[in-house]
């Protein structure tokens, strides 16, 4: 804020800013574990995106609504860890945040949120969640799960898979070329 002419100024009137005597280096990316380049890609190293954390607050908004059905043998944190993946598996796809749709996408292709999946899908379903709610023991369950869907249930609207699931939920899940997982197990 200007002062008026008639305010003392003291002695700070003739100081003035000097850089400093030495000028450091500039800063240069050399830290042992930097990434050079881009993010790594493969299997089981998941999909990096910004404000991942997020799509925990959304998936337990979903949960406190009643939205997610789990069955007998089911949990709601295997169902929430398991979908998880994929959720921030679309949204890094965008490269964005997650939000709400990359987990109804996530949650309508297991059956999440129907109240009576089909008995195959049931099967198919308690079978590879389970556990996954517990990622310190089940990371590598919980990515399987993550990259058997297709990129193309990924890149769909929530309208389109909501308009597919139930008829074509191997399809959208990836289950397609689980033939042999899901007849002997």
């Amino acid at each position: 804020m200007a002062a008026p002419r008639f305010a003392p100024v003291g002695h700070r009137a003739n100081d003035y800013y000097s850089s400093p005597d030495v000028v450091p280096a500039p800063w240069s990316q050399d830290r042992p574990a930097e990434i050079e380049g881009l993010q790594p890609a493969g299997p089981r190293l998941g999909a990096q995106g910004p404000d991942q954390g997020f799509a925990l607050r959304i998936a337990s908004t979903m949960v406190r609504n009643g939205r997610i059905h789990v069955t007998d043998g089911e949990s709601i944190d295997d169902a929430t860890r398991g979908s998880l993946g994929i959720a921030l598996r679309r949204a890094s796809m965008f490269s964005r945040a997650p939000v709400v749709h990359d987990l109804t996408i996530a949650f309508t292709i297991w059956g999440w949120f129907d109240p009576k999946p089909a008995d195959d899908l049931l099967n198919v379903r308690r079978r590879l969640f389970a556990g996954v709610g517990d990622l310190g023991h089940h990371y590598a369950a919980a990515r399987f799960i993550v990259d058997m869907v297709p990129e193309s249930t990924l890149r769909a609207t929530p309208d389109q898979i909501t308009s597919l699931y139930p008829a074509q939920w191997r399809s959208l899940t990836g289950a397609v070329s689980l033939g042999a997982f899901t007849e002997h197990h």
